[in-house]
C-alpha cells in the first residue's frame, strides 16, 4: 500500500483527482466513457470520408460534427492499442450501444416521436446534470 500511496501523492501533486479501483472496474468504466466515444468518433468520420459525396458532406458539416468528432484527431496508434488491450470491456460496450441504436432505429421506423423524445430528454438531463456537477466540482467546462 505504500507504493500506491506514493503514486497517488505524486499524481495529486500535479492536481489530479485520484481514485483507486480494480483493473477490471477501470477497464469497464473507461471502455464506456472514453474508449467507446473515441471508437464512435473515428467510425463517424470514416463513414463520412468513405461516402461518395464526402466532400459535400464535409462542406456542410457544422458544430455537431465538429464537437462529436474532435477526438477522432487523436493518435490512431494509441487508440488502436487501447482498443486491442481493452477489447473485452470495449466489445461489451459496443454490444450495448448497438442495442440502443437498434431501439432508436425501431422508434424512428415506427414514427414513435414520444419514445424518441423520452430517450433524448433522459440523455439530455443526464448530460446537463453531469456537466453541472463537473463544473461545480472541478471548476471546468464540461
Amino acid at each position: 500500500r505504500a507504493d500506491v500511496a506514493a503514486v497517488r501523492a505524486m499524481w495529486e501533486a500535479t492536481g489530479a483527482d485520484c481514485h483507486v479501483m480494480s483493473a477490471v472496474q477501470h477497464d469497464a468504466v473507461f471502455a464506456s466513457v472514453s474508449h467507446l466515444p473515441h471508437l464512435l468518433s473515428y467510425a463517424l468520420v470514416a463513414q463520412v470520408a468513405n461516402a461518395e459525396d464526402a466532400a459535400l458532406k464535409l462542406d456542410f458539416a457544422g458544430g455537431g460534427f465538429r464537437d462529436f468528432t474532435r477526438i477522432a484527431a487523436s493518435s490512431p496508434e494509441m487508440w488502436r492499442d487501447i482498443c486491442i488491450a481493452n477489447k473485452d470491456a470495449l466489445l461489451r460496450e459496443i454490444s450495448i450501444y448497438e442495442s440502443v441504436l437498434a431501439h432508436l432505429k425501431t422508434k424512428i421506423k415506427e414514427g414513435d416521436g414520444a419514445a424518441l423524445e423520452r430517450l433524448f430528454a433522459r440523455a439530455s438531463d443526464t448530460r446537463l446534470k453531469w456537466g453541472a456537477a463537473r463544473t461545480a466540482a472541478n471548476n471546468v467546462e464540461p
